[in-house]
């Protein structure tokens, strides 16, 4: 990649790293009001669909694809992540137990279809759940378990948005991205009646304010168009595994943006648990290549054969 491919790549990563940040700004209570967090989804997924439809075209997919991917990958994931931090899950941790979606991926993938498995993305895998795990054991009281299971299933839906979305190959993300919001926000809306009732909605609407305003606008313009339209380029220029791994730097810059601005100290065993799950990660997606000896596994290399 060259350096400014590079530098378009690390701005992705700052740009959704730095959501996790605002998501949960925008959500805060204000005048003992706050924004139901399905409702907050419903309006960004509604302003994603509606006016960008007009100007992109729609993917060359079955509507039946279409509404899957929608469903998990959007619907699902967003859900999920906004009810999670909404619940008390902190944006800098809810980057980086999003990330298990890798985790999800290739082990959905690998029963679905039939994708190989290597032995480094199973080591990858296993150390992805063992920092999971750790995180989950050392949270610190702060965090409530029912938001850390919210946050793994946001991953999990993403993990089979990911392999539908693979087994379709259709090509033009943002497209996908774009019409597959349509169906996001008439269900969440009716998940947020049904579950927070009809005045805690009214009220969130009417207290939206500026800073739910701000938060939506960002989260629209830059966190879905821009940098989605900015990634999938980078995808058309190079090969996935010199683009996809610069997502690894999200979940810094969510922890780095959240410690900053939020005051969201990260204890030691987090620490510990995010650089596991990271470092699983990079080994499952192939950022890191472990070399093995065969000196160190008990086995003899056959003596060269000179010529007589």
């Amino acid at each position: 990649m060259s350096r400014r491919d590079s530098l378009l790549a690390a701005l992705v990563a700052c740009i959704w790293g730095f959501n996790f940040v605002v998501i949960d700004w925008g959500m805060a209570p204000r005048g003992g009001h706050h924004v139901p967090a399905l409702l907050f989804a419903a309006i960004r997924f509604a302003l994603v669909a509606f006016p960008a439809l007009l100007f992109v075209p729609r993917p060359q997919a079955p509507w039946r694809t279409i509404l899957l991917v929608g469903t998990f990958m959007s619907m699902g994931q967003f859900g999920f992540l906004y009810a999670a931090m909404h619940a008390g899950m902190p944006p800098g941790l809810a980057a980086l137990v999003l990330q298990s979606q890798v985790v999800f991926t290739i082990v959905i993938a690998a029963g679905a279809l039939g994708e190989r498995v290597s032995s480094a993305q199973v080591l990858g895998i296993s150390l992805g759940v063992v920092g999971l795990v750790t995180v989950a054991l050392g949270r610190g009281g702060h965090v409530p378990l029912g938001a850390l299971l919210l946050c793994v299933a946001a991953g999990l839906s993403w993990g089979i948005g990911n392999v539908i979305a693979r087994a379709a190959r259709v090509p033009g993300g943002l497209g996908l991205v774009v019409w597959s919001a349509l169906i996001v926000p008439v269900p969440l809306l009716g998940l947020s009646l049904l579950l927070d009732g009809p005045s805690a909605v009214g009220q969130g609407i009417v207290h939206l304010g500026w800073r739910g305003g701000v938060s939506t606008v960002y989260t629209v313009v830059m966190s879905t168009l821009v940098a989605y339209g900015i990634f999938n380029t980078l995808l058309a220029r190079h090969p996935s595994h010199r683009v996809v791994p610069w997502i690894l730097l999200v979940p810094p810059v969510a922890i780095a943006s959240a410690w900053t601005l939020q005051g969201e100290v990260p204890n030691a065993a987090e620490l510990a648990g995010a650089a596991l799950l990271i470092l699983g990660v990079m080994i499952a997606q192939g950022v890191l290549r472990l070399r093995v000896r065969p000196a160190a596994l008990g086995v003899r290399r056959p003596a060269p054969v000179r010529p007589r």
